[in-house]
């Protein structure tokens, strides 16, 4: 049975050497106070032994047994509600949470490490957690008083939970066209009817409460996204003591079949008039749910590097216990009947492609931890303004950039084990199943490319993708082994950027038929970035922690050698322009 054991070493490394999340904290004076390089450790710590020895074990016969429906009732598998007690007596669900409401109120750089090691632990468990807090972010952010004085002291406690309902069976992207009504009501409540699919835990057994964030339209709002509004529609009704009242006509009436996170209830809910409070201010609430999204797209992006990590360690256990061949170089296990295959080639190609993957992402993740950190603790006006235009540039390359290095690294894995790997037994293929999703859910990886370069780098004019370029050409003012590779990457991404944005002014397809490539491309050269600075503070600490800092070195040479000459062939691409997308009749298809 797989184990997984918190990479704890590399995300204190990333988390104090590399971005130096302590001192930025001494210097934000709502975190200061709450959080140090000590607490930090503390908290790793103890979050890497509810992981591993909690939430862990549960993955696998969490998928075998998945989730049941019997009569309107869901049922999550054996040890998940005793696995969720414990886990919210820790205080987990509000770990980033405002302390006003009961929430422990961390920093974003602190809790994308955490979502890792729970994500790699239990792709399924993860996510009734990440719902939750994602709905914490929302109501945060703009719901009245009265809503969150109600309701996110139980929702941070994780003595209820939360979901995000926004897809309807024939309005998935295109939000505009969704069909469930919202109709007020004398009491200033409204009442919500409609059908909305794929709802992360919108019926289960872990929390007394679920409380619902609906995406619906008023009877007189104007057509498309403008007249879309949120309200709140809990399952239980909430009296004025906070205890809980009659039921909600919000009800789950089917679950989904899928090829994963089987121990993730996946529910088609019915809103049959339910009482739900309008979050923030009326058409305005696809707004307000971005809050929301953008907080899961950088967690359903962590869910990628999650699922690697996973990944890596099992195939890179794996491959120094299995024998198999003897090394072209010669046998170098003389006494035994065949060589461990971490000594052939192509299996090391593939633990260094997923291990240079993850460590990368890892980096950037917490990167993009600190800029939402900024963004919100900073006291200076302008700091946090750059802070949050690199948080809305960043976030989709985290979410798409994260999920398909993810699904890569996992296929990887699974290919170290050959057969092994297609059998239930070690792990590898569940992770398979479990990660492709992360592709797909919280906007496409497609949507995430368009609005990348559609609207983060074009339509922006370039502002955010320069600041951040900035920053990288400011690092290489250093002499660092790859400045050179880094600086040409980011002036091929500059160049190619103005390309784009000159093309789009003649090619009403430009934008579509390169975003991917484009979003690829940048990954690689944010990735560049974070190795660069990672193997400048391996080289400065090297004779600390030899053996550590040697391997992170070796990696970021692989790294740059393998994996950045990815980019020449993404340029290629990518200035092919759109014409070849479209010389093919649609009939012929």
């Amino acid at each position: 049975m797989p184990e997984f054991n918190a990479p704890l070493r590399d995300m204190r490394f990333v988390l104090h050497e590399v971005f130096q999340g302590p001192a930025l904290w001494a210097r934000l004076p709502a975190l200061g106070d709450r959080v140090d390089a000590d607490t930090a450790d503390a908290i790793l710590e103890e979050a890497a032994k509810i992981t591993g020895q909690l939430i862990a074990p549960l993955n696998r016969s969490g998928d075998e047994q998945g989730v049941t429906f019997d009569a309107g009732q869901v049922r999550t598998p054996d040890g998940f509600a005793q696995a969720w007690q414990t886990y919210r007596e820790g205080g987990w669900v509000g770990l980033a949470g405002n302390p006003e409401h009961g929430g422990l109120g961390m920093p974003k750089m602190l809790a994308v490490q955490f979502e890792e090691m729970l994500y790699a632990a239990n792709c399924s468990f993860s996510l009734y957690s990440a719902l939750s807090a994602g709905c914490c972010l929302a109501l945060d952010a703009h719901a009245s008083d009265d809503l969150k004085a109600t309701y996110l002291p139980p929702l941070y406690s994780g003595q209820w939970a939360g979901t995000m309902c926004l897809t309807e069976p024939h309005a998935g992207t295109d939000l505009g066209i969704i069909r469930t009504r919202a109709e007020p009501a004398a009491d200033g409540s409204y009442r919500i009817s409609g059908t909305k699919i794929f709802i992360t835990g919108g019926e289960q057994d872990l929390t007394e409460n679920i409380i619902h964030l609906v995406l619906a339209k008023l009877p007189d709002a104007p057509a498309g996204p403008k007249g879309i509004s949120l309200f709140l529609v809990p399952k239980f009704l909430v009296n004025a003591d906070g205890s809980l009242g009659a039921r909600n006509p919000a009800h789950c009436g089917s679950l989904e079949h899928k090829m994963g996170i089987k121990a993730s209830a996946t529910c088609v809910m019915n809103f049959d008039g339910a009482t739900g409070y309008l979050i923030g201010e009326a058409n305005r609430g696809l707004a307000a749910m971005f809050t929301m999204m953008n907080y899961e797209r950088l967690s359903i992006g962590i869910q990628g590097i999650g699922c690697a990590e996973a990944s890596y360690q099992n195939a890179a256990r794996y491959a120094q216990d299995r024998l198999q061949s003897r090394a072209a170089s010669g046998a170098q296990a003389r006494d035994k009947v065949a060589d461990p295959i971490i000594v052939h080639p192509d299996v090391r190609r593939m633990l260094l492609t997923m291990r240079a993957l993850t460590e990368g992402g890892r980096a950037f993740a917490t990167y993009v931890g600190q800029q939402l950190d900024i963004a919100k603790y900073a006291e200076d006006t302008e700091e946090r303004d750059l802070a949050q235009r690199q948080v809305a540039l960043l976030t989709p390359v985290a979410k798409a950039f994260f999920t398909d290095n993810g699904l890569e690294s996992c296929v990887l894995g699974q290919q170290v084990f050959g057969g092994h790997g297609y059998i239930r037994e070690w792990g590898q293929e569940q992770l398979v199943r479990d990660v492709r999703i992360a592709q797909i859910y919280e906007g496409t990886n497609g949507i995430q490319a368009l609005d990348l370069l559609g609207r983060k780098v074009v339509a922006d004019g370039g502002r955010a993708l320069a600041e951040f370029t900035g920053q990288i050409h400011q690092f290489c003012k250093q002499d660092t082994p790859y400045r050179e590779p880094l600086l040409k990457a980011t002036s091929d991404l500059q160049s190619l950027s103005q390309w784009l944005s000159e093309q789009a002014r003649e090619d009403a397809n430009a934008v579509g038929a390169a975003s991917v490539e484009y979003l690829q491309l940048f990954g690689y050269v944010a990735y560049a970035y974070m190795w660069a600075r990672m193997d400048a503070v391996a080289a400065a600490n090297l004779a600390q922690d030899p053996a550590f800092y040697a391997a992170k070195r070796a990696t970021a040479a692989f790294f740059f050698a393998r994996l950045l000459p990815r980019t020449l062939s993404l340029q290629a691409s990518i200035r092919a322009g759109s014409t070849s997308l479209f010389s093919l009749a649609a009939d012929h298809f």
